[in-house]
Order: C-alpha cells, then sequence, then structure tokens
C-alpha cells in the first residue's frame, strides 16, 4: 500500500510538473497566440474634443496657408523634394535587398540618371535630324513666306485695299532683320535675365536633389515621427499611414507618365497622318520631335496644353496657311480628347479625386507659386485626400449638442416589490428556524 502510494504520489508529482516546465518553455520561446493568427487588432478611434474643433483646427489651417505664402521657393524646393523621396523610396528598399541604405540610395540615382540618359540617346538622334532638317530648310521656308507675302500684297494692290503688309523695296526677312536690330537691347537685357533664371532655377534643382537624397536616407526615422504624430493604425500595410502616402503619390505619377505619354504619341501620329495625307506635308518629318515636345509640356498644367502645339503650328504657318489651320485644328480636337476621355479617365483611377478638387487645386497652386505652384498642386492634393481618408477611419468628433434639441427626460426606475407584513414576516423566520433546527438533527 506504501509502495502504490509513494508511486502515485511521484507520478503525480511527474505529471503535475512536465507541463509547468512545457508551459515555460513555450513561453520563453513562442510568439503569443494572436501573432500566429496573423489578424489586424483594430485601435480605438482617438475622440477630438469640441474646443479642438473650435479653435486648434481653424488656427492651425491659417496658420499652414500663411506658411505656405511666407516660405515662398523654400518650401517647393521641400515639396519637390519630398515627392522625390516618395517616389524614390520603394526602389531604395528593392535594392536594400543586396546592398546597406546609403549603396541602395546611391543605385537609385545612378539608375534614375542612366534611364533619363538612355531615354535621351534613344530620342535625340532622330529628334536632332529633324531638327537640322528643319534648320536646313528654314530659308526655303522665309522665301516661301516671302512669295505669299508679296502675292497677297500684290492682291491687295490691285483691288484697291490701302495695306501695306511688305514695305517697299524689303523683302519680310530684311524687315525682320531691321527689327531685331532696333530692339538688340532689349533682346540683350531680355537674354541676362533668362540666364538669371535658368541659373536659379539650376541652384533650386540641385537643392531639391540634396535634399531628396537626405530625406530617403532619414527615411525610417521620418516615417517612425509620422506614426507617432498620427493617430495609430491595425499594424498591416493596408493600414499604415507612410506607406499609403507612398503608394498615392506613386498613383499620381504613374498617371501622369500615361497621360503625357498618350497625348504626345496621339499628336505624333496625328501630325505623321497628315504628312502622308498631304495636309502637312513636313509633319511626317518632324513627328517625332512635335510629339515629344507636346508630350514633354502635357507635364505643365495650363501652360502645356498652349505652348505644345506652337512648334508645330509655326512650322505649318511658314509652309501653307492652310496646313497651319488643318495642324490647328488637330491640336483643338486632342484637347477636346485630353478633357473629355483621357484625363478623367487616367486621374480618376490614379488620383481617385473628383475632377472639380483637381481643377480648384491648380488654381490654388498656380496662385500661390505660379508654374511651379501647379506642378505640385496635385501631389499635395493626393496626399491631402489620403491623409483625410486615413483620418476619418481613426478619429471621431465629438458631437456638438443641438440647442433645439427636446431635453431626455429621466428614465424611470423599476419598481420596488413591497415589503410583506410583519404577521407574515415573523411567521417566515420561525419557520425558517424550525427547518434550521430539523437539519441540524
Amino acid at each position: 500500500m506504501r509502495s502504490r502510494l509513494l508511486g502515485w504520489f511521484r507520478g503525480g508529482s511527474v505529471g503535475r510538473a512536465a507541463p509547468d516546465r512545457a508551459a515555460a518553455v513555450r513561453t520563453r520561446t513562442d510568439p503569443p497566440p494572436d501573432a500566429l493568427t496573423h489578424e489586424p487588432v483594430t485601435p480605438p478611434s482617438v475622440v477630438v474634443p469640441r474646443w479642438v474643433q473650435a479653435i486648434v483646427l481653424p488656427l492651425a489651417l491659417l496658420a499652414l496657408w500663411e506658411l505656405a505664402k511666407a516660405a515662398g521657393t523654400v518650401l517647393v524646393i521641400l515639396l519637390f523634394a519630398s515627392v522625390v523621396a516618395l517616389i524614390l523610396n520603394p526602389i531604395a528598399k528593392f535594392f536594400e535587398r543586396f546592398v546597406p541604405r546609403g549603396l541602395s540610395i546611391l543605385a537609385v540615382y545612378v539608375a534614375v540618371f542612366a534611364i533619363l540618359t538612355g531615354i535621351g540617346i534613344l530620342i535625340a538622334n532622330p529628334i536632332g535630324s529633324q531638327v537640322n532638317r528643319f534648320a536646313d530648310n528654314v530659308p526655303h521656308l522665309v522665301t516661301q513666306a516671302n512669295r505669299e507675302l508679296d502675292s497677297v500684297q500684290k492682291f491687295l494692290n490691285r483691288n484697291g485695299i490701302p495695306v501695306k503688309i511688305e514695305q517697299q523695296g524689303q523683302t519680310a526677312l530684311q524687315t525682320l532683320e531691321k527689327d531685331v536690330k532696333k530692339s538688340s537691347g532689349s533682346i540683350i537685357s531680355f537674354s541676362k535675365d533668362v540666364l538669371g533664371q535658368v541659373v536659379s532655377l539650376g541652384v533650386d534643382v540641385v537643392l531639391t536633389l540634396v535634399l531628396s537624397v537626405y530625406l530617403l536616407v532619414y527615411a525610417r526615422q521620418i516615417g517612425d515621427l509620422v506614426r507617432r504624430l498620427m493617430p495609430p493604425g491595425d499594424g498591416t500595410h493596408e493600414d499604415d499611414y507612410p506607406l499609403l502616402v507612398q503608394r498615392a503619390v506613386f498613383e499620381y505619377v504613374r498617371g501622369q507618365l500615361t497621360f503625357s505619354t498618350i497625348m504626345g504619341l496621339s499628336a505624333g501620329v496625328g501630325l505623321a497622318l497628315f504628312g502622308l495625307v498631304g495636309l502637312f506635308p513636313d509633319g511626317s518629318r518632324y513627328a517625332v520631335f512635335f510629339g515629344a515636345f507636346y508630350a514633354i509640356a502635357e507635364f505643365v498644367p495650363y501652360i502645356g496644353p498652349i505652348v505644345g502645339p506652337v512648334p508645330a503650328v509655326l512650322v505649318a504657318l511658314w509652309t501653307n496657311p492652310i496646313s497651319a489651320v488643318w495642324v490647328l485644328a488637330l491640336f483643338v480636337a486632342l484637347q477636346q480628347l485630353e478633357g473629355h476621355v483621357v484625363a478623367p479617365q487616367v486621374f480618376r483611377i490614379s488620383l481617385r479625386i473628383n475632377p472639380i478638387l483637381v481643377i480648384l487645386s491648380l488654381l490654388i497652386g498656380y496662385q500661390i507659386w505660379g508654374v511651379a505652384g501647379a506642378l505640385i498642386a496635385l501631389p499635395i492634393a493626393t496626399v491631402t485626400r489620403q491623409t483625410v481618408v486615413y483620418l476619418r477611419g481613426h478619429l471621431v468628433l465629438e458631437p456638438w449638442a443641438r440647442v433645439d434639441q427636446p431635453p431626455v427626460a429621466p428614465e424611470p426606475s423599476p419598481p420596488v416589490a413591497p415589503e410583506p407584513p410583519g404577521d407574515a414576516q415573523e411567521s417566515l423566520d420561525f419557520e425558517g428556524d424550525e427547518v434550521a433546527a430539523y437539519r441540524e438533527r
């Protein structure tokens, strides 16, 4: 009997101790049960008090507006550098799998410059040949323009119309040369202004590139700071604010590249077809140049659609005024296609912003910073939209009490059962004592 008890005790003690040691080992090594399921944990929403809604938010918006107007070029450079860093950060993360962070950033910039250089070399040869052909053809175009002007002047003289298009004894080229000599001083001053603007633009570009490099170097620290300032997400990539902003900017850049490529190809193909059918004989010769110029101009809102058709229209005007009319009609049709089909479809998918807000963003950006503001307006609008969507999912505004709301009546308390009379209560106590005495016996 004793041996059985000892055996049972030992077996029981061992049986009880083994699960404890296994639990201790599992606690030290295994992940928690939540980590095994990989289910996102939804954090509680942050409640914004009424005094913050009434005072802090309006003052913050006013301060941001004044800062945007006062900072000027500095803020534009910072915004451009931020956009560049957001675009290149995913590529830097990809290279970071193989090399350290610093080398990955260097590899990204080398790759970007190599791609841009390769594209430039591929486009430079046909564009260069077309530009040289155009330069060689300029004297012929000027002579043909003089003939056209001379024929128009003779027509006016025959019909007694006192309009002098061509001065007596001078060709149109000589008149142009005379005017250029007269305004040589203004041309020199204008050249100095242009040179100063080019130098200033070059400095701004260099500062933007340098600042974007530093933003990429400290990308992790900046991301952690933003995560601490913003309401917490659920821990997944789909609810991480810095990653959401990065994706939004990348989608905008992809949409803009798609849009410019479509419009440039449309212009080049249209001019080439005009050249084949004879409406614009030089269209097939300079189609690549005109299409590339129009695609690059489409990156600039407002000004791009106006400046893009200028080279093609001028060449057509020198060749034949009727050809210029056809070319102008082509670009008007392209702009209608751009405004009603291409732009709404491309930017609806990439930006996911209402077209009215897109137009307002461009107007506000152009009003504050000019052309640079119009260029940076849509990326800012994209980031702003993503920020608003994120905050709507993680913030709760404290409701405001309505003045005309009737007061809420207090809830009625539940009825209390009446106590039994005194005799009944004594009889119940007596019966309870008898039952207790019977149980004790």
